[in-house]
């Protein structure tokens, strides 16, 4: 019976992930409008974005190849199988032993490099855009990425994912100066990682802001249905490595199902708190000129590096 949990526990995890990525966007939609002044569309209007794409049919261009076809399919598993490594709920799952951080960065580089490829592959001006806007920002993202988690990594003596949960949930609630940084630094990479303000506008279809949207442009039907919903699921699944590696409090040990309900009750309230958060930053914030995008990443760096330095001197 020990050896069916986990496969439980991995199937309510993708669940989980598929259902409530939408819900966890239309919460952030819902919050902006209110703070805006502005009337709310529900909190399920994803889902109905969603289910509308699906009836439509598919328009693709004529010197459309195999890459463009494929990129939605591979991006949206890619993605699934990114929410089949965090450890969201438990860190019980069957994929733990591969569930590391330099895999789950490289994962997303694929999904990024494909559609890179994809926007660049019908040959309009604004996929070329975005294509050299999005690769711009990975260059800059992923080394302060590695090296914010590399800071946790240096504290749990580990670089897998279930390792660093459950070394932080063992040893208690510490503050650490390194953490302090680290978060810092994750904070500003999941913002440009994910398109939010002040980085990308999700929101926009306007050249001069257009990033990641004007890669998926060309797309239509259930081809963007499934861009857009994994587009939903990165931002989800950032914002559970963010709870993952600095608030794992909660997070369901092994071999026990009774603490499962009570895992999604604290990532429910966790995700609404980072939605908070990010409405926050989003309102308050505008969008920065693509030639600032270089400062603030490296902004996340220099957070990382100090937090991994301060390891090493206070630690």
């Amino acid at each position: 019976m020990n050896q069916i949990y986990p496969v439980i526990i991995e199937i309510l995890q993708i669940a989980i992930l598929l259902i409530a990525a939408p819900v966890f966007i239309g919460w952030i939609r819902m919050l902006k409008c209110w703070s805006q002044g502005r009337t709310s569309a529900g909190i399920l209007q994803p889902y109905r974005d969603i289910a509308k794409l699906f009836t439509k049919d598919v328009v693709l261009a004529e010197n459309a190849s195999w890459i463009f076809r494929f990129t939605p399919y591979l991006v949206f598993g890619v993605t699934v199988l990114v929410g089949a490594i965090v450890p969201i709920l438990s860190v019980d799952l069957p994929l733990s032993a591969t569930a590391d951080v330099i895999v789950l960065i490289g994962l997303f580089a694929i999904a990024r490099f494909f559609t890179a490829l994809a926007g660049m592959d019908i040959g309009t001006a604004f996929g070329g855009m975005g294509s050299s806007r999005e690769m711009m920002i990975a260059s800059l993202a992923e080394p302060a990425m590695l090296m914010a988690i590399f800071t946790v990594s240096l504290v749990s003596r580990s670089t897998s994912l279930s390792q660093i949960v459950h070394v932080i949930t063992s040893k208690g609630f510490i503050l650490r100066p390194s953490i302090a940084f680290a978060v810092l630094a994750f904070i500003l990479i999941a913002i440009a990682e994910t398109g939010r303000i002040p980085v990308d506008n999700p929101a926009t279809h306007l050249e001069l802001t257009m990033i990641h949207e004007a890669m998926i442009l060309e797309y239509s039907g259930r081809h963007l249905a499934l861009m857009e919903w994994a587009g939903m699921m990165k931002v989800f699944l950032f914002a559970g490595l963010g709870i993952a590696v600095f608030f794992p409090w909660g997070i369901a040990p092994k071999d026990n199902l009774i603490y499962l309900p009570a895992a999604i009750l604290f990532l429910a309230i966790k995700l609404c708190l980072a939605g908070t958060g990010l409405v926050l930053i989003e309102t308050g914030l505008a969008k920065m000129r693509i030639f600032r995008i270089p400062e603030f990443l490296g902004s996340a760096f220099l957070f990382a590096t100090l937090g991994m330095l301060s390891y090493f001197i206070l630690e």
